[in-house]
């Protein structure tokens, strides 16, 4: 299956895809530079994901999208906004324009993932897993992983967790790119979904 792996960060949600033809597209060319070295066989994209989804959206078989979370996040909202004086911000709107975007126009699968905000949903999601968010065209079960102490984490827990050893790179803010990542149990359950769906098609 040809995949296309938008904000792909490290790769937390790919580590476990297997017999893929895969593309990931991240724009910070540190946290890039780490995805290259993880997965060297993937084509890696520096470059604006947005951007990319628009312009090779009918190249794939299946689409995963990640935008990012931060603004939407309830926990930034709910206690950092208004208890530690973090400035509010406007929801990034480009989840739910690629959403609708996919939804319209997409040829093959497509999932969009985000964490669970703190307002109602513009849009509902398919799927609720963990923290986190997914809408897609495809349908993913309901499934119970490990529970998720990804607030309270630090590095060794996060890196034990996700099974990456990030000790020899510098990156600004280690942590976050850490706490950014789709478990790769997570992501082997929905990439399992979507081949179901595949094979369905067939």
């Amino acid at each position: 299956m040809k995949i296309l792996n938008l904000y792909a960060g490290i790769g937390g949600n790919r580590k476990l895809w297997e017999g893929h033809d895969i593309t990931s597209v991240e724009y910070n060319e540190d946290i890039a530079g780490v995805y290259a070295d993880l997965f060297p066989d993937d084509t890696l994209i520096v470059g604006d994901a947005h951007a990319y989804l628009l312009e090779h959206y009918k190249d794939f078989d299946l689409i995963w999208s990640s935008p990012p979370c931060q603004t939407h996040s309830s926990f930034r909202h709910n206690i950092n906004v208004r208890f530690r004086g973090t400035p509010a911000k406007y929801p990034d709107m480009s989840l739910y324009e690629e959403i609708i975007f996919l939804r319209h126009h997409a040829t093959g699968k497509w999932i969009v993932e985000n964490v669970k905000p703190y307002y109602k949903p513009l849009i509902e999601p398919t799927a609720i897993l963990q923290r986190h968010y997914f809408w897609s065209n495809f349908e993913i079960a309901d499934k119970e992983f490990a529970k998720d102490h990804i607030r309270s984490a630090q590095i060794p827990d996060l890196q034990a967790k996700h099974g990456y050893d990030l000790s020899s790179y510098k990156l600004p803010n280690k942590r976050q790119v850490l706490r950014n990542c789709v478990s790769p149990e997570l992501g082997l359950h929905v990439m399992r979904a979507a081949n179901m769906k595949q094979e369905a098609m067939l």
